[in-house]
Parts: structure tokens; C-alpha cells; sequence
């Protein structure tokens, strides 16, 4: 079979075929547990209600006049456009596929999106009570040139990282999978948060250790590490919440999310703290995977090295190791919120003040929250590793 002799062919880059087989019953058992979920997710949790809104659509449409327009370009803030636009938008999907519509489209400092003869945007359409439709631009049509840049991501991938490379690429499909179609659902329908949070951590970390290495020695050591590492974090995220007083209703969609999914059932103050369980999980992994790994190797080329020695090479391995992601976590925090540092900056606040604010709580206590996860992982895996693999590796 091609299929199987793909997974099979070599073993240096790619599998033989007692790993194939495993990871074909991996990829089997991870399907299995999906479809598990999604049915109990979408079948006994889900609420049907009506909350008596017309809900809106959006729709792909392209510009096929610009009839006039009053634009000037507003020197005070970097030459955005303010002014309208009159354009006809002809709609590419939706029941109304076809139609011509005239509408105005606003532009502001905040809102710029410059329609000309072509230009592809996305529509959103309102029904009105007497059948007719409201349309208004709601953004650019961006979808074929992001689906371009994941296909970039997924040829390199595949290329470079050869057979693993698309074991990764199927992990991560499952990981997003298990994210927006199994976790995200279950905590709006009221599924314990933290309980729900954590289940699904674990089952995607087993499920990629296993898609991306097998069932080894290795793996196991990482996923131990792993589980225990955002166990860590968690668990100081949430300590910390209730020391100051964070949760999740201080969070910037708090208030959005109590008008549209409180009545379904999430539980909303502890939502932070699963934010930073789930956020810190790829530093973990990445930290566990790369000591067990190191370690395995070691223990490999020198099956006499007694457990000590083996512990005491992977914390030397992992303190870089640590420094470094730790560095990487900080700084991805301080990137994402790198417009509330410079808004910070420029108010002047003082520092009782700074520290005393709900965002700047929140970041700090992520932002450290997931370096501990990747510190306490180091000795957790390093420790594991040894004592799984002071066994004579053949």
C-alpha cells in the first residue's frame, strides 16, 4: 500500500513500519476521541435558545464602481483617508449571490478600508422587516491570501521537516481542531472550565507527542514534564488571580461576553486562567520535548550513564534551554500589548499605579505565570527522562 510505505520508507527521516503502525493507530484513536467529544460537546451540552435577534451574514462581494467619493488624506494621523465613498458592490455569495447594491462606505482613522474598482471586501447584510436588506462594508476579503500563507507555511514544512514535518502538521490540524470545535464550545455551553481546560491539554499533548515521535521512552518523558509544567503555571496563574483580585471578568470581553453567553452557561471567572493554560502549552511542549529528546540521546550513546548523571545533563541542557523560552514568553506578551505599553507611556503613570492596574496585572501574571511552567518543566522532565531511561537503551 503507497500510502503505508510512505509513513514506512527509511528510518532515519521518516518511520519504520512498527512505528507506522503505531502512528496509524495514534492518527485512528485521536479520531475516535474527536468524534467522542464533538458528539458529547454538540449533543448534551449545546442549548438551543432564541434570544429574539436577527442574526447577521456576511457575504464575499467585489466593487464594481466607485461612483464618486469626497476622500482626504489627514495629515495628523500619518495620511489615513476620512471621508465616503459611493461604490456598487455586486455580492459573490449568499442567497442574494449576484445582486447589485449602491452603498456608502466610511472611512475614519479607525475604519480603512479604501474601495476602488475591484477591490474584494466582505459585506455584512442586515434584514430589514419588510424583506429588504441593509449592506454595509465590513472588511477586506482576506481569506485567499491568508489560505496562500498557510499553504507557504504547510509546503515548507513538509519539505524541510520531511515525514515529521508532517506528522507536526497533523498534531497541530488536531490541536486547532480540539480548540475551536470541542474546547471553546464546551466552555459556552458551561462545561467546568478548568477541569474542561485541563482534559483537553493533556489529550492534545498525548496526541502530539505520539503523531510527532511514537510511543517511547522519549515521549513519555516529555509528556509527563508537559502535563506538569502547565499544571504549574495554571496553578500559579490561579493563585495569583486571587491574590490580586484578577479573573476573568477583568479581562477587556468580560462585559461582551456576559450579555452574549452568560445565559448559556460559561463560567467566566476563571476564564484567565485557562487563557494562560492553553497559552503556555507550546513553550512547555517545546522546552519538554527538546530535553527528553537530549537526554534519550545521551542515554543512547552511553547506556552506563546511571540516572544521576543523566538528571544532571538535562538540567544543564534545559537551563539554556529555560532562559531562552522564558525570554521568548515575555516578549511575546510585551509584543501582543505592545500598543497598551506605549499608551502607558505616554499617560507617565507612576509605578504603584502601573503595577496596581487590572492590564498590566494580567500580563505580568501571564507573562510569569507561563515562565514558571517552562522552569518547572525543566527538572520535571529531566528528572522523568533519567529514571525512564536508566534502563540500558538498546
Amino acid at each position: 500500500m503507497k500510502w503505508f510505505g510512505w509513513f514506512s520508507s527509511g528510518t532515519e527521516n521518516g518511520f519504520d513500519k512498527k512505528e507506522a503502525g503505531i502512528r496509524l493507530g495514534v492518527i485512528l484513536v485521536a479520531v475516535l476521541l474527536f468524534v467522542a467529544a464533538y458528539g458529547y460537546v454538540h449533543g448534551h451540552l449545546q442549548v438551543k435558545k432564541d434570544k429574539g435577534v436577527q442574526k447577521s451574514t456576511y457575504e464575499k462581494a467585489v466593487v464594481v464602481e466607485l461612483a464618486s467619493e469626497k476622500v482626504t488624506k489627514d495629515s495628523q494621523y500619518e495620511g489615513v483617508l476620512k471621508g465616503s465613498q459611493n461604490i456598487a458592490i455586486k455580492l459573490l455569495t449568499g442567497e442574494h449571490k449576484g445582486e447589485i447594491h449602491h452603498i456608502t462606505n466610511y472611512l475614519t482613522a479607525l475604519y480603512q478600508i479604501d474601495c476602488q474598482k475591484g477591490t474584494k471586501i466582505v459585506v455584512r447584510l442586515d434584514e430589514r422587516e419588510n424583506g429588504l436588506i441593509n449592506v454595509g462594508v465590513y472588511n477586506y476579503d482576506r481569506e485567499g491570501i491568508l489560505l496562500g500563507a498557510i499553504g507557504v507555511f504547510v509546503l515548507l514544512l513538509g519539505v524541510i521537516g520531511g515525514k515529521k514535518g508532517f506528522m507536526s502538521l497533523l498534531s497541530l490540524a488536531y490541536t486547532l481542531l480540539m480548540l475551536f470545535f470541542v474546547l471553546i464550545p464546551a466552555l459556552y455551553y458551561g462545561a467546568p472550565l478548568l477541569p474542561a481546560t485541563i482534559g483537553v491539554i493533556i489529550l492534545t499533548s498525548i496526541i502530539s507527542f505520539a503523531l510527532i515521535d511514537g510511543i517511547n521512552q522519549k515521549t513519555i518523558s516529555g509528556f509527563l514534564g508537559t502535563s506538569a509544567g502547565v499544571l504549574f503555571a495554571g496553578l500559579f496563574a490561579y493563585i495569583m488571580g486571587k491574590m490580586t483580585h484578577i479573573s476573568g471578568f477583568q479581562t477587556n470581553e468580560a462585559e461582551s461576553l456576559m450579555l452574549e453567553c452568560y445565559d448559556y452557561g460559561l463560567q467566566i471567572t476563571n476564564i484567565f486562567t485557562a487563557g494562560i493554560l492553553v497559552s503556555a502549552l507550546g513553550a512547555v511542549m517545546d522546552v519538554a520535548m527538546s530535553i527528553a529528546s537530549a537526554i534519550k540521546e545521551l542515554a543512547t550513546l552511553n547506556p552506563e550513564l546511571k540516572a544521576v548523571d543523566l538528571f544532571r545533563s538535562g538540567m544543564n541542557i534545559g537551563r539554556d534551554a529555560m532562559g531562552t523560552m522564558s525570554n521568548t514568553l515575555i516578549l511575546a506578551f510585551a509584543g501582543s500589548s505592545l500598543s497598551l505599553l506605549i499608551m502607558i507611556y505616554s499617560y507617565q503613570i507612576p509605578l504603584t499605579q502601573l503595577l496596581s492596574t487590572d492590564l498590566v496585572a494580567r500580563e505580568v501574571i501571564q507573562g510569569i505565570s507561563g515562565s514558571i511552567g517552562i522552569i518547572m518543566t525543566v527538572p520535571l522532565v529531566a528528572l522523568s527522562a533519567s529514571i525512564i531511561m536508566r534502563k540500558k537503551t538498546h
